[in-house]
């Protein structure tokens, strides 16, 4: 154990619930704790909402620990981040705030605290209540004593955690900001037909020469309206192909990934969670890396995404594959949008649990542009498919890293500087 750390209560070293003022009736922000991530430091939203005079209360800088199974277990805690300066939040009642206390402990370092495996074996140990709604009681944490390192050592450490993190985060808003940006121009190419409208008009349509010249400058008539001249309608079976590469649980390598719906994000194409296919015991589909992943089961949950690795998956996921590699990007910016979405939900069977299928998806009608436009927006959304794909392998290597440092460093067996060298020559 480093020298100078101090075995202290966390009630005496942090502040458990600190009092943060809030009129009755005053709108606020507001995080749900379905707003809580697993896997990431910050909230995933927050919402505006009337306080009652009921639920937490915190602000930037505050961590919130989620006190009910199961989420204690899956281990949801936000560092609250975002609101403005001097804003107070509000939130549940199933949270715990811990607050650092002014030159005595950091705030960082209180939410990586709360993040430890030491921590959350206490505060499972110590619920109460009915089987399946248990809470760890505030006075127990307050009662946790854990070694406390100085103030400037805590915040060396919350530093090097926080930098793996922050690196996670920029990866997550740099694959945000691509999607949004392929997104945008699949729908300007294939949906509004912009490039056309622009030529049509005698404007510049904002593409190299090469690309515009791709684009007619006149529409014709077509079953599903106004279309651009030498394109056609078709269907999305005409330019992808669900593989049906089953396979059973004994033909399936311990350690191969496994995607599961629950692994899917919704309304993301970036696919940052799988686990393994160890002791599975039902027939699984293989996919390769780069394949679109689509989610049957309840479509309107809009989990759609691209695989980052070879691996197999539910038999809830449809496999999709571009008829050619031209055909990538016109088909993922396709069955990832949410017209194509509620197409499938629509069409969907099962009144508790709807599906769609294969055979219903390959019918969805569209209007196929010649290939060589379809080739040009899959040159140009590859390297940020790329990008993407890349930035999810360096997150979980990233955040491998912090899941070894963190408890290390939080109990003393790891020093600041000699963590220092492994966070540098990762980030």
């Amino acid at each position: 154990m480093a020298g100078e750390w101090q075995e202290i209560a966390i009630g005496d070293a942090f502040e458990v619930n600190p009092y943060r003022a809030i009129k009755r009736g005053q709108l606020t922000p507001f995080i749900p704790m379905g707003a809580l991530p697993e896997h990431a430091r910050s909230a995933s939203r927050i919402e505006v909402r009337e306080f009652t005079g009921s639920g937490t209360k915190f602000q930037n800088g505050d961590t919130l620990i989620a006190r009910i199974t199961p989420c204690l277990e899956n281990g949801k805690t936000a560092f609250v981040a975002g609101l403005s300066d001097g804003v107070v939040a509000h939130g549940s009642t199933e949270y715990i705030v811990l607050s650092g206390k002014h030159n005595q402990s950091d705030n960082l370092f209180a939410y990586y605290l709360a993040q430890s495996p030491s921590f959350r074996r206490y505060a499972i140990g110590h619920m109460e209540g009915t089987s399946g709604r248990q809470r760890v009681p505030s006075i127990a944490v307050e009662r946790y004593v854990v070694a406390l390192p100085p103030f400037a050592e805590q915040r060396a450490i919350a530093h090097i955690l926080g930098t793996l993190d922050d690196k996670i985060e920029n990866n997550r808003k740099t694959a945000q900001t691509l999607e949004a940006m392929t997104q945008a121009i699949f729908k300007s190419w294939f949906v509004d037909f912009e490039p056309v409208r622009a030529k049509m008009e005698g404007r510049d349509t904002g593409l190299p020469k090469v690309i515009s010249d791709l684009f007619p400058d006149r529409f014709v008539e077509s079953e599903l309206g106004e279309i651009p001249e030498g394109w056609k309608v078709g269907c999305l079976g005409d330019v992808a192909d669900h593989p049906r590469r089953g396979i059973q649980p004994d033909d399936i390598e311990d350690g191969t990934p496994y995607i599961a719906l629950e692994h899917m994000p919704k309304g993301r194409i970036a696919l940052t969670e799988w686990g393994t296919a160890d002791a599975l015991e039902s027939n699984k589909y293989v996919f390769k890396r780069g394949e679109i992943l689509f989610g049957k089961l309840r479509p309107y949950f809009h989990k759609v995404g691209v695989a980052p690795v070879d691996g197999v998956c539910s038999t809830d996921i449809v496999v999709l594959t571009a008829a050619s590699s031209n055909w990538f990007g016109f088909v993922l910016g396709h069955v990832s949008s949410s017209e194509f979405v509620e197409y499938t939900n629509a069409g969907s069977t099962g009144t508790k649990m709807p599906r769609t299928s294969w055979s219903d998806m390959a019918r969805y009608e569209l209007v196929l542009p010649p290939k060589p436009v379809a080739k040009a927006f899959t040159e140009l959304m590859q390297p940020s498919v790329d990008r993407i794909t890349a930035g999810i392998h360096q997150s979980r290597t990233l955040a491998a890293l912090r899941d070894t440092l963190l408890p290390k460093l939080i109990s003393g067996e790891l020093r600041v500087k000699d963590a220092e060298h492994s966070a540098e020559s990762t980030v």
